[in-house]
């Protein structure tokens, strides 16, 4: 996700082996919520592909009360899980991490940076066969210098997703790479919170984390990108009114490639070690700039007040170049600030309440009860061990959905069943990152799909030949992010044969990674 927490491994509350809340059936019953939400999400997007937000979070509304009539005694403690739960910190920082970018992107929008790379693509004669590759590739450099993959995905859908469309590429590939890039960038980024999470609950530096998991990275990496390539020239990509061409004619407009710098600037600032919202910020700032002095969009693109005309003030003041003069009927905030930010307000709300069911099955001991079995039973010796790694890393993120919090729960777990069998910090980290990493952007209900899915929703408005029915369902696209499949393949292959194993013995960690 990447946000640059004061300390991750205080911002989501795994629970030290007691049950705080006692439900009737036993600890497994509080996982009830999240199931009840996972099965409930499964049935409307992928049985009756109703892809809504809003009904997404009536399923964990609905979940979560039901789930209250299964506890023991009062629910005061229930509810104040909850409570608990929404206020964790690696809620708030995914959601205002999303708004910036989200502010960023739509800045970049009215500016006319998709134009550009229209232009770009038709001039250099990239197509639908390499759009969706040359995408992924892209999106893994800007997702690694900024360090979250949620703002990569947000930039990139609203961004190079209806660029590709246009150039006939296949949409549900284009999401599979973006999302790709972003599962790229997440787990290398040396600023992104899961990869530091990795490094602090593994008690290793991060330097050394991003050193020796770059070989894992760049292996899923070169398999992916002609994994794109060859899955292009079988995918084709769907029918746009009017005449393809004629369209990417009008809409090519070199001018828009000036926001090539805009996205330097939040490269550049975050790749400098500044903070995410610093590093954005900067772009916005830059963005804004580019697109005034070169009469890429007026004030009022960026931000308007459209006031009625008996308004105090308003007649007097209607110079101004943010104040529009409208009929009462038309009164309200527009531009690309606010666009960018109020797309996202549902899903913010779903993220939030997924956390709190997530902490009621932390607090009921769910969590606990499938550590347990999977450790006890299965980590019997150092392959077994790394497959366990593996394996719960992979379960628990199925469950909590967003990456950092399933990484930060699940972490200090890892880290026990690692120096069961003195398996060295960087290597637990790198399996905990790793898979934590790349199923967050895969399953339908992850929070990296969702958030381009939301992203995807303010298309039709932007574009006159985009439609709804160009907007990719969250369950198609989970077996093409390519990236995020071979990553984990490269180390369930790397548990089972020992690639990279490193011990205790072989290498000591510079540094507690703190910032």
């Amino acid at each position: 996700m990447g946000a640059n927490p004061a300390d991750p491994t205080d911002e989501f509350d795994a629970g030290t082996g007691g049950a705080d809340l006692q439900f009737y059936g036993g600890r497994v019953m509080s996982a009830f919520p999240i199931l009840f939400f996972i099965a409930w999400a499964i049935v409307q997007t992928a049985l009756w592909r109703v892809a809504d937000t809003t009904g997404l979070t009536i399923g964990i509304l609905i979940g979560l009360i039901i789930g209250m009539f299964f506890v023991k005694g009062s629910w005061t403690g229930y509810a104040n899980t909850i409570f608990e739960g929404m206020t964790q910190p690696v809620a708030v920082t995914a959601v205002v991490a999303w708004l910036w970018a989200g502010m960023f992107a739509e800045t970049l929008q009215v500016g006319g940076f998709v134009e550009g790379l229209v232009w770009l693509a038709d001039v250099s004669g990239v197509g639908a066969l390499l759009f969706p590759a040359i995408t992924f590739v892209l999106a893994a450099l800007l997702a690694t210098g900024i360090g979250t993959g949620y703002g990569t995905t947000i930039a990139f859908v609203v961004l190079f997703f209806p660029a590709g469309i246009l150039l006939g590429a296949n949409p549900v590939l284009m999401f599979g790479a973006i999302l790709s890039g972003a599962i790229f960038g997440d787990n290398l980024a040396p600023v992104s919170d899961t990869t530091i999470v990795s490094a602090v609950t593994q008690d290793s530096d991060i330097g050394g984390v991003v050193a020796t998991r770059f070989k894992y990275a760049i292996v899923a990496a070169a398999l992916a990108f002609p994994a794109y390539v060859l899955a292009s020239s079988a995918l084709p990509g769907i029918d746009v009114v009017g005449d393809p061409a004629e369209i990417i004619a009008e809409a090519a407009e070199p001018a828009g490639l000036i926001h090539l710098v805009s996205m330097a600037a939040v490269i550049g600032t975050a790749v400098a070690g500044r903070h995410i919202i610093e590093a954005i910020s900067w772009g916005i700032v830059v963005a804004i700039v580019a697109n005034l002095l070169f009469g890429l969009s007026t004030v009022a693109d960026i931000l308007v007040f459209r006031a009625p005309a008996d308004g105090p003030l308003v007649e007097p003041m209607a110079f101004l170049p943010i104040l529009e003069v409208v009929e009462p009927g038309e009164v309200g905030v527009g531009g690309s600030l606010l666009a960018g930010i109020e797309g996202f307000f549902a899903l913010a709300i779903l993220i939030l309440f997924i956390i709190a069911a997530a902490q009621i099955m932390i607090r009921g001991g769910a969590f606990d009860a499938i550590l347990e079995f999977s450790f006890d039973r299965l980590a019997t010796n150092v392959r077994n061990a790394e497959l366990t790694m593996v394996g719960s890393s992979a379960l628990i993120n199925a469950a909590i959905t967003i990456n950092t919090a399933a990484e930060i729960a699940i972490g200090p777990y890892i880290s026990k069943v690692g120096e069961r069998f003195n398996i060295n910090g960087y290597r637990r980290a790198n399996i905990l990152d790793a898979n934590t990493a790349a199923l967050g952007y895969i399953f339908p209900w992850s929070g990296g799909v969702l958030v381009g899915f939301e992203a995807m929703q303010g298309l039709p408005d932007e574009f006159e030949w985009f439609e709804a029915g160009m907007i990719v369902n969250p369950v198609e696209v989970f077996p093409f992010v390519f990236h995020g499949w071979l990553l984990v393949a490269v180390f369930v292959v790397a548990a089972a044969t020992g690639f990279g194993r490193e011990y205790v013995i072989d290498r000591e960690s510079e540094e507690v990674a703190r910032v």
